[in-house]
């Protein structure tokens, strides 16, 4: 049983990213699935949540385009994305259903 694949993709420096970072953190707190999460610096829309392939805040392909970003992920579509991702595959954990953080 692989783990969920998460990736923070950020420019150097951006002043956003440790928003994405605390809400993600805060979520997997709650939620009973196996991650793996990488932190890639580069040429990207800045912050991104990427979840197995797609941009937690829009449900789409991650974007090429370098940009700043305001359209931060709620803890809920992280959970989603979450949820989603695990039962993709068979034999992962299900999600615990106890009370979401409010941010």
């Amino acid at each position: 049983m692989s783990p969920v694949r998460v990736q923070l993709l950020h420019v150097p420096d951006c002043p956003l990213i440790g928003r994405v970072r605390d809400t993600l953190e805060d979520c997997l707190r709650h939620v009973g699935v196996a991650v793996r999460v990488d932190e890639l610096e580069g040429s990207y829309p800045s912050p991104t949540l990427v979840i197995d392939g797609i941009d937690v805040a829009t449900g789409a392909l991650p974007s090429r385009e370098v940009c700043c970003r305001f359209d931060l992920p709620t803890c809920a579509q992280i959970v989603t994305a979450l949820d989603r991702a695990a039962r993709a595959c068979e034999g992962r954990a299900p999600i615990s259903r106890e009370p979401l953080p409010q941010f």
